[in-house]
Parts: C-alpha cells; structure tokens; sequence
C-alpha cells in the first residue's frame, strides 16, 4: 500500500516530529510505502507533490489541529489523532493494512479550502470538533502570553515596582519592558485566543467577530472564560451568517465587506455585553476568591491534581488544557496554578535523566545517550522529552511521570510558589522576582524528578542489552 501522511500538533512542536519519526521507522520495517509532511513550527523537510498525491491510496491525517484538505479531493482520507501516530505508529499502521480503520472518500463541494471538507466535518464527534476549535486558539495565542509573559518577567527584575512612573525605584527600561509585554503583547491574549477559535469555526470570515468578542471580553471583566465563549459564539454566528444569509447577485458583493462583519460583530458584541459578559465575571470572581484563599491543604491537593494532569498525556491535550486554564488564572492576577503547571512538566524529562544516569541498567544504550538531551528538554520545560520513554515501556513509565509531578504540584502549591512567566522552565528562575519562592520551587521540582527516578529504578525491568559505553 502506498501511503501519504500528514502530521501536527497543536503547538507544532514534539508530537508533529515524533508521529514523523515513528511512522517512517515502523513503515520501513514493514515494508509499506510511506511520504510524511509534518506542519509544524518548523518548515516539513518534505512538501507532498501533486504526483504523490495521486500515486497515494490512502491519505492518513495524524492531527489535533485543523488542516487544508482541499488537495486530496477524491482520495480516501484516513483521520487519527497525532499521539497516536506518535505512540503506536506500528498498531495504526497495521490497523489501515487490515482496514481495521475505515476510510472515506473525500469530496469538496464547496470552497472552504480553509479547512476541511463538510464530508470530514459531520464525521467527527461534535466534542472533537469543540477540541480542534479551542486547541487552535490557543496554539495561536501562546507566542503572545510566552513572548509578553517574559518581557514583564524582566521587567520586574528592576523591582516589582520598577516600572511605575514616580515610583523611587522607577526604570525607563522597566517600563518599556512592561508596556511592550503586558501594555501589548500580554494584552492582545484575549482577543487573539477568541479570534483563533473563531476563525477555526468559520474561516476568515470569523477574525473581525472573534477579535471584538475577545475585545468585549476584557471590557466587560470576564477575562479568559469570557474570551473562551467569545470566540465559539462569533464563530458559529458568522458560520451561520455566511451559510443561511442569501443576497441577490448584484449585492453579492457586500457580504464579505459589509453583511457579514455587521452582523456577526453587532450579534456577538451584544451577546456578551448582555448575556454573557456578567455572568462569567461573576463566576471568575469567586474562582479568584476561591484560589486566593486556598489554605495549604486544598492548595497542595489542587497542585497535586495540576502536576498529575500535566504529566499524564505529556504535552497533550489533558495537559494543553491544564496549562491554558492557568495562562487564564495569569490574566488575573493568580500565579500558583503556572508555577504548578511549570513545574510539574518539568519533572518527567528530569526524573527520566535522572534515572538513565543513576539507574543505567534500567536503559538501553539509546535511552541513556537520548537522556543527555533529556536534561536540556526538561529544564525547558519541554515535557514532551518524556515520550519516548513512555512510548518504550508506558505501564511503567507514565505512573512514575506522574507520581513526580504531582509531588512537584503539590509542593509548589503548599509552598506558596508563583510564577510571573508562563513559560522558560529553569531559565526564569534567574531573573529576580519572577518565581516566588524561588528555593522552594527549586526544591519541589528536585522532589519530583527524585521520585520518578526512584520509581523506574524499582518498577522497571534491568536492560536485557549488552553494556555498550560511550
């Protein structure tokens, strides 16, 4: 069988490249044909021709993000979620060799070259939909919070105050930190997180509804949640505009121009004013009073929770989610949740390093050469360096990934720590300021890499391979 493949993720980075990496490995060994573009941060080594495409039998779409399908009209589409690939690429190959998984003829019949076919679309679950909707919102919005969140980070290590004019402590670059951090970058969060879902639900035709909702979001105090239902509201009132509001041909015209930005702002705009923007306001505010009164108990109990999600899926979508409820708290002044979050995705590649150092018997000689690497993933807070190890022996290795960041959660919370970047792992923890409680969060996530390392040193079964050094 010859097949072509496409892979993504949402935020384009480990899960794109290992679903590349895992498919041509197990294709190659079991003799199947296969040509992968990856759509990811980094531009695909290989871009699928017209030629391979029609040579293709099977057209196997590995994402959790929404993908152009308009070249592969008339082909049989076959559509997974990207960990799959990722985890088990030889199941799922020999899965489509079988016809285990069923495949459908794609027919375009219309032109939303944007995104999928209707065909795909009414195939999938409505909550998968939901998914896709939300995870592309917040894959466009976090290069926003992560560039804004770190440039206020330097600019608090002048002082906490450093960028308030008349202040003793005032810095003219404090405050240009500051105002481009959080006066632009961080501020744009909302209206870009509410346009991405927007624009994911109806096309372009969804950016201008999308961006006043978000807009509206801010002004009228419901924050994140606000921006969240923004976003799912404008785009399925302008989807509906675009599909049921008909206009003669001489006015055709206007609707792109005129109609639809009118209308989907105009019904959007008053929605949240009138139904949606209070009632969120309220519910965030007691979410904000609830968090901020957390004794260390409940708080260390939420951390655990934090830490354990974040670990589970590492860097998936139970993970995604986790992290972007917290960028939310940020927006309002709670900084815990993050820090939890931070470090409890810090804990998997470290305590995996740690293990395939103090526990080389545990590891194959690629794993320990591969856990050098781990370290740099896992002070980056890059989780996702966890993997292959979890890949390689997950009933093992997911419980102990997920023990250890919940201690770090756990820790983190109770001990009070914040994080004022929502991003950088390590590397913030020197800038002053930032990390509250900066010994303490640095011993909460040494408790958790040591715990998981422990307990792969006493679950895991000794490497059967000749020793190799080097």
């Amino acid at each position: 069988m010859n097949i072509i493949a496409i892979t993504a993720c949402p935020t384009g980075v480990a899960h794109t490249y290992l679903a590349e990496a895992n498919l041509k490995k197990n294709a190659k060994k079991m003799g199947v044909d296969i040509l992968v573009e990856t759509q990811g941060a980094v531009e695909s080594e290989y871009i699928l021709t017209s030629d391979d495409i029609k040579k293709a039998d099977t057209v196997l779409i590995a994402a959790d993000k929404v993908i152009d399908l308009s070249r592969f009209s008339g082909k049989k589409i076959i559509r997974v979620p990207v960990t799959r690939a990722a985890k088990d690429a030889q199941g799922l190959l020999n899965d489509i060799l079988s016809g285990k998984i069923k495949s459908e003829l794609l027919e375009l019949k219309n032109s939303r070259s944007h995104s999928e076919s209707e065909s795909t679309d009414q195939s999938r679950s409505w909550l998968s939909q939901i998914y896709v909707h939300l995870i592309t919102g917040v894959n466009l919005m976090i290069p926003f919070v992560v560039a804004g969140g770190i440039l206020i980070a330097l600019s608090f290590s002048f002082g906490i105050t450093a960028a308030t004019p008349g202040d003793p402590h005032f810095s003219p670059l404090a405050k240009m930190f500051s105002d481009i951090g959080g006066g632009a970058a961080f501020a744009l969060m909302l209206p870009i997180l509410s346009l991405g879902i927007s624009k994911s639900i109806s096309g372009n035709m969804g950016i201008v509804s999308g961006a006043v909702g978000g807009m509206l979001a801010i002004h009228t105090g419901s924050g994140f949640l606000g921006a969240l239902l923004a976003g799912f509201l404008a785009g399925y009132v302008t989807f509906a505009i675009v599909k049921y509001v008909n206009l003669p041909k001489a006015l055709a015209g206007l609707k792109p121009i005129l109609i639809v930005p009118l209308l989907s702002v105009l019904i959007t705009g008053a929605l949240m004013i009138f139904v949606v923007g209070e009632p969120i306001k309220v519910l965030l505010q007691a979410l904000t009073t609830f968090l901020e009164n957390l004794g260390n108990t409940n708080a260390a109990i939420m951390g655990l929770l934090i830490g354990m999600m974040v670990a589970f899926d590492m860097g998936g979508p139970l993970n995604k989610t986790v992290c972007m409820f917290a960028i939310g708290l940020m927006s309002s002044g709670i900084y815990e949740p993050i820090a939890a979050c931070m470090a409890a995705g810090m804990v998997p590649p470290l305590g995996i390093a740690l293990a395939t150092l103090l526990f080389r018997q545990k590891f194959t000689h690629q794993e320990r050469e591969t856990g050098k690497v781990t370290w740099v993933l896992g002070l980056s807070f890059i989780t996702e360096g966890a993997i292959p190890y979890a890949v390689a022996d997950p009933l093992r290795v997911i419980p102990a990934i997920v023990a250890g960041s919940g201690l770090a959660g756990a820790l983190s919370m109770a001990l009070g720590c914040g994080s004022r970047a929502p991003h950088g792992g390590i590397f913030v923890m020197f800038i002053p300021n930032v990390i509250t409680h900066v010994v303490a969060y640095a011993c909460a996530i040494a408790a958790g890499a040591i715990l998981t390392a422990l307990i792969l040193r006493f679950v895991k079964k000794d490497c059967q391979e000749l020793p190799q050094e080097g």
